[in-house]
């Protein structure tokens, strides 16, 4: 390869426990980073603009999932191709395949910010958020949809690169991205006097520069991305396959969002109090289950890359040694959580607010002990989407779902708080199951057309 290709890693060669493994440690500081946004914006409004405030924005968090992950399943699933065409060595394959994401990106930003936009209030409405909060939560949550098509990109040309092997060159940008997220919004808030649209104003800039950093680098760095006019002509065969990938990766996570707000209207009927906690124990979750999250998006990679490339028996393995790492990192995040946990929430809140820590505490060491079956999810989830799979983990996106609003609709109303933490172990292991059959029948699909 080229000098100017050197950050263009071939998945295809060399150790898979290796590989994954590295490819997967920029990842996980690029989801880290990634979930900071959140941590940062639930830190400075909770702290500076008080309880009622932090749930205002914490109560918007089931509509950014709505959104945000559908955007990142379908950015994902449409750079699964960009990816089994790099594993092919077929290089105007992949230019084309990025000016497909381009185009089909740029439409989805379209309706998206049209739908968001109009709808927020209704969907705040609907969810019976508490009336002390509706304002604060709607000022919040417009900007953020608002500026749907920044997340779009973003998500868009990272995965790009990430597909063609780059795991570093992303990290980098989204830590830069933070750290102006970080720099803006304290100024927004307090300096401006804006308040809560100042955080979502804030993160919507930082988006902005975080765009401009992705094409400055591709323009100078990655040729392979270098699409010209000719490669966004129609080709039905070509632009179907994107779409049937990546759209039922993106509704797979819409699915998996709707249990999350029907799961956070039963949180609103138990009072501030518990939307508060849920909101900053949320956060500290987050944060911790990067690590299973990061290696299952970088299966996704190396799946789709050896997949191309004809590598199945490279698949099977890197799957085995991959479940291995990500496991023991569940068991670590889950007994940093367990023990230090309580100390994190009280930096959202204060050590005055001794009932919001207390649930708080209490989802996180509910969620903690069942990060191994998210680990496993994970990984075979992203394995069959790198595949090019998308009924099944569809379908394990419908058991998440029903997991979640049986635990909203019987689980809150007669446990209370510890209901809504019984919720996402329900749908965690519930989604594994049919993920674990069908990727036992693809893989002896697979070794056995191999040999």
């Amino acid at each position: 390869m080229s000098k100017d290709n050197s950050a263009v890693k071939d998945l295809t060669v060399g150790d898979p426990a290796r590989l994954i493994f590295y490819f997967t440690l920029p990842l996980l500081a690029g989801n880290v980073f990634q979930q900071l946004f959140g941590f940062v914006d639930t830190l400075i409004v909770g702290r500076f603009l008080g309880v009622d405030a932090l749930a205002a924005v914490g109560c918007t968090g089931p509509l950014m999932f709505l959104m945000l992950g559908f955007i990142g399943g379908m950015t994902s699933g449409f750079s699964i191709c960009t990816g089994q065409n790099f594993g092919a060595k077929n290089f105007d394959g992949v230019r084309k395949s990025a000016a497909v994401c381009i185009a089909l990106s740029f439409a989805a930003s379209i309706v998206l910010t049209i739908f968001g936009v109009t709808f927020c209030r209704d969907l705040l409405i609907a969810m019976d958020t508490p009336p002390e909060i509706l304002d604060g939560a709607f000022d919040f949550i417009v900007i953020i949809y608002g500026g749907t098509a920044m997340f779009i990109f973003l998500q868009m040309l990272t995965n790009l690169i990430r597909a063609l092997g780059d795991s570093k060159m992303p990290t980098v940008i989204q830590a830069t991205t933070l750290v102006i997220n970080i720099l803006l919004e304290p100024i927004a808030i307090i300096g401006l006097g804006l308040g809560i649209p100042g955080a979502a104003g804030a993160t919507i800039v930082a988006l902005i520069i975080g765009n401009f950093l992705c094409i400055v680098y591709i323009k100078r760095r990655v040729p392979y991305l270098h699409v010209k006019r000719e490669d966004f002509s129609f080709d039905r065969e070509f632009w179907l396959e994107h779409m049937r990938i990546g759209l039922p990766m993106g509704f797979q996570s819409s699915i998996i969002a709707i249990g999350a707000v029907v799961l956070q209207i039963a949180l609103n009927g138990l009072g501030s109090v518990a939307v508060a906690s849920f909101a900053a124990a949320h956060r500290v979750d987050g944060i911790a289950i990067m690590p299973m999250m990061s290696f299952g998006v970088a299966m996704a990679a190396y799946t789709a890359q050896n997949f191309g490339a004809k590598q199945f028996e490279r698949i099977v393995d890197g799957v085995k040694k991959c479940v291995m790492m990500s496991c023991t990192f569940s068991i670590l995040a889950a007994v940093f959580n367990i023990y230090f946990g309580a100390e994190i929430i009280g930096l959202f809140v204060g050590a005055d607010a001794v009932q919001v820590i207390e649930y708080g505490q209490l989802f996180l060491i509910i969620t903690g002990l069942s990060y191994w079956a998210l680990a496993l999810l994970f990984i075979f989830r992203f394995t069959l989407q790198g595949l090019g799979q998308s009924f099944v983990p569809t379908i394990a996106g419908i058991v998440e779902l029903v997991m979640r609003i049986a635990a909203a609709l019987f689980l809150v109303k007669w446990l209370g708080f510890l209901g809504a933490c019984l919720a996402a172990p329900m749908a965690w292991i519930g989604g594994l199951l049919p993920l674990l059959i069908a990727f036992f029948f693809t893989a002896r699909k697979l070794l056995k057309a191999k040999s």
